[in-house]
């Protein structure tokens, strides 16, 4: 298995920061790495992501598979089928005081194709965490 993990401290609430991340419709207008994305933060539904790295897009359809209201939010995504290269995203929202937050952002990687696909995607999808991040 292979993760990816960023960290970042935001000034704004932790409320203030699940309300952003998990307004999925509003990824559009401010988020250059997942530029857009359709459905709900609740258990069991699929979401309809757009990913931009560089030049390329890519679509993924992610499951929802855990979610702690205001500070847990995780999505599973499969290339074509499950176990030939999944990502398991997933969002923790810290509260460090009344108006700090520390967002991790992180995914794990696994699968058959995962050490072939992370030499060409890993730095371009750090970049991408760091990026939303901010």
């Amino acid at each position: 298995m292979k993760e990816l993990t960023t960290e970042i401290i935001i000034n704004a609430p932790q409320e203030t920061v699940w309300r952003v991340l998990t307004d999925f419709a509003r990824y559009t207008h401010w988020n250059p790495f997942i530029t857009a994305s359709e459905g709900q933060a609740v258990v069991g539904t699929r979401l309809v992501n757009r990913l931009q790295q560089g030049e390329k897009v890519f679509t993924f359809k992610p499951k929802v598979t855990q979610v702690e209201a205001g500070a847990y939010l995780e999505w599973l995504g499969h290339l074509w089928v499950p176990g030939l290269f999944d990502g398991r995203h997933y969002f923790r929202v810290e509260a460090l005081t009344a108006t700090t937050t520390k967002l991790t952002q992180g995914e794990h990687f696994s699968g058959l194709l995962r050490s072939i696909i992370m030499k060409s995607i890993a730095e371009k999808t750090h970049a991408g965490f760091i990026e939303m991040n901010r």
